[in-house]
């Protein structure tokens, strides 16, 4: 029996591990952006509140901000959901 064989053998039996793994890291990457998202609310609405002739501003930059997060959100997702389904 030749090293590839062994190899091919071993990596054909890990299928499950992986899929497993991409599911934890799918459920990871959104609680992730979820607390991401909802610490840049939090920290906008006090600022905010400290200066509210800039609320414009900062109302901006926090959409923003969570855009940015939910898109690097929505890429690890699918790379996820890519190991898992394929």
């Amino acid at each position: 029996m030749s090293v590839l064989s062994v190899i091919l053998e071993a990596a054909s039996n890990l299928k499950p591990i992986a899929q497993v793994g991409a599911a934890l890291g799918a459920a990871i990457t959104t609680i992730a952006a979820s607390m991401g998202i909802g610490t840049i609310g939090k920290s906008a609405l006090e600022s905010i509140a400290r200066q509210p002739e800039v609320a414009g501003d900062i109302r901006s930059n926090m959409i923003v901000a969570a855009a940015l997060i939910e898109g690097v959100c929505f890429f690890a997702i699918v790379v996820c959901l890519l190991i898992l389904f394929v």
